[in-house]
């Protein structure tokens, strides 16, 4: 009979199989996603990172893929996690409220033609939501990596990719594979990478 131990994980890995199969009727937004950012970033604009935890870390990481590199040597890419200045998190957070923390930053760095990617695996983040309402009358494409239905975040955002699972961790798992491609995608259409 299988330990607890063995139980839990062969659970965890047949819920990721089950999402993973899934994912992939996500791939026309995806690639819509992939193309409104590479067009962006061709134009001298910017891609914008924004959420909550497991997702600001998110943020950080698909941020850090554009700005490093993903696979091979390249120019960087300008990406920007809103979630990574502590004294602007703190600041706005103090003064305005934590809805704000992202729409702050957006309305002040953001600019007619950048991408924002918001992430929230309910759809729901409040923070995130004000981000997006700040962004759409700026001129800024968004976009929505989302889980369980999409939530109040589907239908605001541009092109919402909604990972149907409920479970967070699972949800998380299938946004860095997205984001990964995502960026992949993105170093293919500008010529400077991507897999093969």
């Amino acid at each position: 009979m299988p330990s607890p131990a063995a139980r839990l994980f062969e659970s965890a890995l047949a819920a990721h199989t089950r999402t993973f199969a899934q994912i992939g009727q996500l791939a026309p937004n995806l690639i819509a996603a992939a193309e409104a950012a590479t067009e962006a970033v061709r134009n001298g604009n910017r891609i914008l990172f924004c959420g909550n935890g497991g997702s600001a870390a998110d943020a950080q990481h698909l941020a850090a893929e554009l700005v490093g590199r993903l696979v091979r040597d390249r120019r960087a890419l300008p990406g920007l996690a809103l979630s990574t200045d502590s004294s602007a998190l703190t600041c706005i957070g103090n003064d305005f409220g934590f809805d704000e923390v992202f729409a702050r930053q957006v309305e002040g760095l953001g600019r007619s033609g950048d991408v924002l990617v918001a992430i929230s695996t309910s759809g729901n983040s409040p923070n995130v939501i004000r981000a997006v309402e700040v962004a759409k009358p700026r001129g800024i494409t968004t976009i929505g990596l989302l889980g369980r239905n999409g939530g109040r975040l589907a239908p605001m955002v541009d092109l919402p990719i909604v990972v149907p699972a409920e479970e967070t961790a699972r949800i998380q798992e299938a946004h860095i594979f997205l984001g990964h491609v995502l960026c992949a995608l993105i170093e293919q259409g500008l010529g400077v990478g991507g897999w093969e």
